[in-house]
Formats: C-alpha cells, structure tokens, sequence
C-alpha cells in the first residue's frame, strides 16, 4: 500500500517560511585553477552577498560542459549562465557558496576532451574539492548537484570518497551511461547522438551557428565563453577554445561503444562504464547523502538511472523524488496539467534536502519515506517505503482478435515489422539533446494503428500502474536480429488516445544476466556485452522478457488499455538489422503481460 500525500505543500510550505538573509552578488568571482597534469580549469565563485565579516558557508559544486558563462554583447540583458543560473540564482541569497565549474575541455577551460564525461573529469573534481575548503569563505561542507551530465558529475565526486562531500543531488541523470541514454535496450539512439554532437560543435569548438536550433543557447548575444577575470584581453580563452578543436566528436565515440563495458579499439580500458557512475559505486562513503530526482518523460532512461542510484546506494542516507517532467522538469508532461509549466518546485525540494544534511536543519525531511512519486491523470502525489511501491501484478494476456484479457488464448499472431514505423518529434528522446519540446506525444493519435496492438475491455474501476510493467514475449522471428519497441497506451472512452511508457530491446541482447552489486535494479538486466549477443535462429520461439520505463499513471474507469509492437521507431532508433525486417510470429498461448497495480491508501 502507498500514501496519498503532497509533497508539492510541503515543498511550498518549507520554501515559503525558509529565510533568504543574503542576495546574489551581480558578477562571480572568477578564476583559473591548475590541476595535476598543468591543465587549467575556469571556475565562477558565487558568494552570499551582505555576509558577516569572516562568515563561513556550506559549498554547491555544479561542474558542467555547457559553459559556466557566456561573454555577452555590450548592453544585453541576456542570461549569461542559462545552465547554471537557476540554482546561483536560487543557492546564494540562501545561504550557500556555489561554484559552477568549466570542465575540461570546455568553455573557458583548458584541455581536450578524450570523450562524453571523462574520467579525466572525476579527478578534477577532487582536486577542485580541495581548493575550494581551503578558501576563507567555505566552512569545509561540501555538496554537489546539476541537471543530467552536472548530475552525473555529482556522482563521480561523491565517488572520489572526498571526506568534504557530505550530500549530492543529482537531478535528471543517468547511473549506465550506455543503458540509460545512448543504448536503451542495447539500441542505438542515433538522432540523440547527431543533436548532441551539434550542439557541441556550437559550444566546445565556438561554432555559433550550430546554437540558432537549441533555444536555452540561441541569443545572438552570446559570444563563446567568458574570460576568467585575470584574462582581460581575452587572449587565455582564445588559446582554451584553440585546444577545444581537437575534442571527441560524440558521433564517433558512441560508435565506439555499441557493446557495453568493452573497451575503445586504441585503449581497452576506456569503455562506457569508464564514463558511467555505477563503475565507482565502490567510492562511496555509507554517509553521504543522496536525492535522486527524475521524471517520467525524462529521455531514454534517466529514471531508471535514478531508482538504480536509489536502489544500489542502499546504506546512504537516500530519497528517491519521480515526477510529471521532462528532462530537467522545463515541461510538465501529464496531459492534464493545470500549465505547461511545472507547479512543483524542483529548487525547493534540493533546498530542503541540502538544508537537512549540509546544514544540519530540521526539515523534516529525515521522518518521512523515502520515495515519494506522481500519478499522471490522477495528479496526486504518492509516497512509499520502496521502489516498486509494493505493487501486486494484473497478469494480461494478448488473443485473437486483437483483444487483451486475463485468460491466455491458444493461437498466434504474425506480423511484418517495418523500417518507417515513427513516434514523432515530441517525445521523451528530443528534450536531453537540447530540443525544446512543449506537448509530449500530442500527436499520438493514430500511430499504433501500424502496429501489432492488442486491447483490453473498458475498465471497470480507475487503475494506478505504478512501476516497470514487463512484456513476457514468447515468439519466433524470420531474420537474425530485431529491434522490439512496445508501448503502452491508454484508449479512453471517447476513442482518445494516451502514450503512456514504453520498453525497447535489441533481441540480439535477449539474454538475461544477474544484476551486478553495482547496478541493483529490480527488473531483468542484460550485459549488452559482445559475448551475450546471440543471432536470432530462424523459426524457433524465443523468450524475451522486455521492461518497460518506469511510471505512475492512473488509468480512467470505462478506459482500455492498449499494448503494440513494433519493430522501428525510424526518428529516433538505428534501423535493425540493415536488411530485410523480421517478420514475428507471437505466441498467445504464452506471452503475458505484467502491470504493478498499485492499490492506495486515502489522503495521510
């Protein structure tokens, strides 16, 4: 059983009577830093401003790619730090020093970067770490958050073991690079690959045309990174940019790493765990505090990174937040929210957190269970003991005729996957690579009428799926390889249609493996290594068991519930394999498909 509650008042209310004794200063300190190899490292140092002389604070570390701070043009009123911004802005006047880091190899940094998120990064922040509760400012607590790659970058300082760093919180971000975001399902996301290889062009080599498509970087005011205050003629951050040019190019590099953990051609060491923070679970303190935070429209799979996080950091002091959101909460999602704009303070809830264990406060925050999460078309926030909250499973089986049942029908179902099968480009994959979606999977409409689809009856009570739902697939394909896209959609008794999740899966990876103690996860894990890709044998039933991303969603009395098959989603996926399509043939007998039903408790 699972509590009503809303969090959204107790955020509020604790935002609301929290002092805000200080203001924000109208520049940051700014400086180089030099770590172990002579590389120099940009940082804006953001102090509380109208502090006491010889005042001490506790320290937030953001550490990002996507520029500390842009040089603006003479007389804008352009946001310089649209990546950082919100939280200096949010942070200070509270009470908090933030230092919001250039790493290397971008912005007003030094350095080339070797690839997405280097470890080369992870012990910069260390050393980053120490500069900063050696100034007369710190008082020698440290704390680190950001929004997906910073999130990450929180992960792998808290991972150095840093006796300073005592809270994190990573927002929006991944803990398997590969499964989370790049290779879902061991599918390669190809259009997120060639977005965010774009968008680096634009900020890491200074190539300002490639901004005008991303909205958060597009300002004609903007004119590359901001020099660092010593650098007065602008000649330091022209010799950074220059070294800039020989960075990675994100197309290449993921190419690189099609099977999980194995290592680059030119250097076997240097793999997707390498650039993962499940790889350095082991530099952990038991004492360092966690919020994981994410949402259900966030990318391929960022949530299943935060309950991963939750799930494998189990000694931590740890709180798990899902919610109605996009990627970095920029868009509520839920197709009956009140305004595009989300009405739940993301800010607040960090605050609350980093003030219970950075500041010692009595929030609250430390008698209440640790996984609070929202159900889309409920709209009511939940709160439970564990992920899943405790869900028992409504067993479904697809049958002729195209209905979804609870009985299990003799028979099976053929169908020809293919290669244009689409789902738009207002989904979960366009927000992590910079694109500014506003109305997630508005023209959904329609779309499984291409695939193989099965409905069940109209519902007789309202029901809240809460959790991974999992596709048992019992079948047999006519090609060595497939890519399997399942979604679940929720038909309401007009005939109006809803995505709701969905799962993909590479078959060659059919094969399932035990979760290591680094990445404890509660639905079915696979390496994605070379070893455990298989060819499909041609003819004989396979099966497959394929996870869905997880969700909260209350479905409507009188609605039915959709489940569809494909075997592409041409926008966003790799075509697999580059032939001919399969053709499957399903198993009704057999195949089954498992919902976490959640029953709830009243209002607490």
């Amino acid at each position: 059983m699972t509590k009503q509650v809303d969090l959204n008042s107790r955020v509020s209310a604790y935002e609301a009577d929290r002092a805000v004794p200080y203001s924000l200063p109208s520049k940051p300190q700014s400086s180089y830093l030099t770590m172990r190899d002579g590389c120099r490292i940009a940082v804006d140092v953001w102090c509380p401003e109208g502090a006491a002389e010889g005042e001490t604070f506790p320290t937030l570390l953001l550490f990002t790619p996507y520029f500390r701070r842009f040089k603006l043009a003479e007389g804008s009123d352009a946001i310089a730090n649209p990546n950082t911004a919100k939280f200096s802005n949010y942070f200070v006047p509270r009470g908090y020093v933030v230092v919001v880091v250039d790493v290397r190899g971008t912005g007003a940094s030094f350095g080339t970067r070797d690839g997405f998120r280097s470890p080369r990064e992870r012990l910069d922040s260390a050393e980053i770490a120490d500069w900063v509760i050696a100034q007369p400012w710190s008082n020698g607590i440290l704390g680190a958050t950001g929004i997906s790659y910073l999130g990450a970058a929180s992960d792998f300082l808290a991972s150095t073991g840093h006796p300073a760093v005592k809270a994190i919180a990573p927002l929006f971000s991944v803990w398997d690079t590969y499964a989370d975001n790049y290779f879902p399902g061991g599918m390669q996301c190809t259009s997120l690959t060639q977005l965010y290889d774009n968008l680096m062009k634009g900020l890491d080599l200074d190539q300002r045309d490639y901004l005008k498509d991303y909205k958060y970087y597009a300002s004609p005011d903007y004119q590359g990174p901001q020099p660092v205050d010593e650098d007065t003629d602008g000649s330091m951050v022209a010799a950074a940019v220059a070294e800039h040019q020989a960075n990675f190019r994100q197309t290449d590099f993921m190419a690189d790493l099609a099977y999980r953990e194995e290592g680059l051609p030119y250097d076997p060491d240097y793999s997707s765990a390498s650039i993962s923070p499940y790889s350095y679970t082991a530099g952990f303190r038991d004492d360092v505090a966690i919020l994981s935070l994410s949402g259900w429209m966030d990318g391929a799979g960022y949530a299943n990174g935060a309950i991963a996080r939750f799930l494998t950091l189990d000694k931590n002091p740890h709180h798990l937040v899902l919610g109605p959101w996009d990627h970095g909460a920029r868009i509520a999602v839920s197709p009956w929210r009140n305004s595009e704009e989300p009405d739940f303070s993301v800010l607040g809830c960090v605050l609350r957190f980093f003030d219970t264990y950075l500041m010692g406060a009595d929030t609250g925050l430390k008698g209440e269970p640790p996984v609070s999460y929202f159900a889309m078309h409920e709209e009511a926030w939940a709160e439970a003991e564990s992920w899943p909250p405790q869900p028992t499973l409504d067993v479904l089986h697809p049958g002729t005729a195209g209905a979804l049942g609870q009985s299990a029908t003799e028979g099976a179902a053929e169908y020809q996957f293919v290669p244009h099968t689409r789902t738009g480009f207002e989904t979960r994959y366009e927000r992590i690579a910079g694109m500014d979606s506003r109305n997630y999977y508005y023209d959904w409409q329609g779309r499984t009428a291409e695939m193989l689809s099965w409905d069940s009856a109209p519902l007789s009570e309202e029901t809240r799926i809460a959790g991974h739902a999992l596709l048992d697939l019992h079948a047999s394909f006519d090609a060595p390889d497939a890519g399997l896209f399942i979604y679940l959609t929720e038909v309401e008794a007009d005939g109006t249609e809803r995505y709701i999740t969905e799962g993909v899966l590479r078959a060659i990876f059919r094969a399932e493996a035990e979760a290591p103690e680094n990445i404890r996860i509660n639905w079915p894990y696979r390496t994605f290594h070379r070893d455990s890709a298989e060819p499909l044998p041609a003819g004989e039933m396979q099966q497959i068991r394929i996870p869905l991303l997880p969700v909260a969603w209350t479905l409507s009395q009188g609605s039915r519930l959709r489940l569809s098959i494909a075997g592409a989603d041409a926008d966003h996926f790799k075509k697999v394999p580059h032939g001919r399509m399969a053709r499957i043939s399903v198993d009704l007998a057999q195949t089954r498909l498992d919902l976490p039903v959640v029953k709830t408790e009243g209002p607490a």
